[in-house]
């Protein structure tokens, strides 16, 4: 069993995770109403990584340039409060999630069960991002491809 948190309360969420799932719901409520646009996605992503601190700030931008780059056909919007970057069936391939979101040491870039990484039975589905480098962009650029392939 992990140890407790400072921030869990009495066997319950974080405040944190409280905040995740409420702007999960907001997402939700949003995503179903009439004339929710690509657009609107876009824009949800673009104010997200506005309010990160700026290290994460500046790592979530190198990530949305290379994945709208990439992957033109991945629908960026939020997910969880993160940016996140979706299939034509609306299901999330990828996601940033900033340091700051849950208090870690490191920004992430993880891969749900819409992205094609599958190798045998045990691969990566989140990367650790400290910080940007040709040779971390080369790498997200191979799994953004892989994941869509």
């Amino acid at each position: 069993m992990p140890a407790k948190s400072a921030t869990t309360e009495s066997e319950g969420f974080t405040a944190q995770e409280r905040a995740a799932m409420k702007e999960r719901a907001a997402e939700l409520r949003a995503e179903g109403k009439k004339g929710a646009k690509k657009a609107d996605g876009l824009q949800s992503v673009l104010d997200r990584i506005a309010e990160m601190a700026p290290e994460d700030r500046a790592l979530a931008e190198r990530v949305h340039m290379v994945v709208t780059a990439t992957a033109p056909e991945l629908t960026p919007k939020t997910w969880y409060g993160m940016p996140a970057y979706a299939n034509a069936d609306g299901k999330v391939v990828l996601f940033f999630q900033d340091s700051g979101k849950f208090n870690y040491r490191y920004s992430t870039l993880g891969f749900q069960d819409a992205a094609n990484l599958d190798d045998g039975d045990f691969w990566p589905v989140s990367y650790a991002l400290r910080q940007w480098s040709p040779v971390v962009e080369k790498k997200v650029v191979e799994l953004v491809k892989a994941a869509i392939s």
